[in-house]
């Protein structure tokens, strides 16, 4: 029974912005599952309304029952009322985009940005995942992560997304060091080309939940910049965390 639920939690995870829709065949293969099991369970996520399938092409979307409960969450954790200002603020005072990143399990999860209103800004796209040494907004994350998980983490197969991104051992635990001593992150150019982020890591009841970052287009960020946007996050960073003491967020992380 269990086995079978985590195979449906699984499911509905593959169900991205960049994969939104699937085949059952297809998901079956992609999850190295039994078809008959894959199509059972896409059957009764459709009937409960979890998934939507497309009577012409026969693959799978979210369906509306999602979409309700992602908006229960968005009112629980008050994104609207009580994060997005903050964030609206801060990308209102550095002229960049501006994104609130949340760890969820070894990943780290985009839980909301604002994008600046230049025209040449830097997109990311709320929901979006990405591992946690690719990009100052992830290893702000890791590098305040117990030291088992980091030696553990960083044993992994690591992906280059760009020519810039790290993913030397030796080196990703240096800037890790580099990042805990003075408190924030910054990376160029290595999960999208040409972005610079600044990063700082966000903390509740002590414990590392996320990090929030200022970034955009290499050309107009300079090392004056970079020190004004860490000025910024902390100012930032300091009303964040007063949100979650109040309201009690953990965001999962025990």
């Amino acid at each position: 029974m269990l086995k079978t639920l985590t195979v449906s939690l699984e499911v509905l995870r593959m169900f991205t912005k960049e994969k939104p829709t699937w085949g059952g065949r297809e998901l079956a293969t992609k999850l190295n599952e039994n078809h008959t099991k894959i199509y059972r369970i896409l059957e009764t996520f459709e009937k409960h309304k979890f998934l939507y399938k497309d009577p012409e092409t026969k693959k799978y979307s979210l369906g509306i029952a999602v979409w309700e409960m992602g908006n229960n969450l968005t009112e629980n954790l008050h994104i609207d009322s009580l994060i997005h200002p903050i964030l609206e603020n801060l990308s209102e005072v550095t002229k960049e985009s501006v994104f609130l990143t949340i760890l969820d399990g070894d990943e780290g999860l985009t839980l909301d940005a604002i994008e600046a209103r230049t025209t040449v800004r830097f997109s990311v796209s709320i929901g979006s995942r990405t591992p946690l040494y690719a990009g100052a907004s992830y290893r702000a994350i890791l590098a305040n992560m117990p030291e088992e998980f980091i030696e553990q983490y960083l044993q992994r197969d690591l992906k280059k997304y760009t020519d810039k991104t790290m993913t030397d051992q030796e080196t990703l635990k240096k800037e890790l060091y580099r990042i805990q001593q003075n408190g924030f992150a910054v990376s160029e150019g290595e999960y999208t080309e040409d972005v610079v982020a600044v990063a700082i890591p966000v903390f509740s009841s002590q414990k590392i939940v996320g990090s929030l970052t200022v970034s955009g287009p290499k050309y107009r960020i300079n090392d004056e910049d970079i020190n004004h946007f860490v000025q910024e996050l902390r100012k930032a960073k300091k009303e964040l965390q007063n949100v979650f003491e109040k309201y009690g967020f953990h965001f999962g992380v025990s």
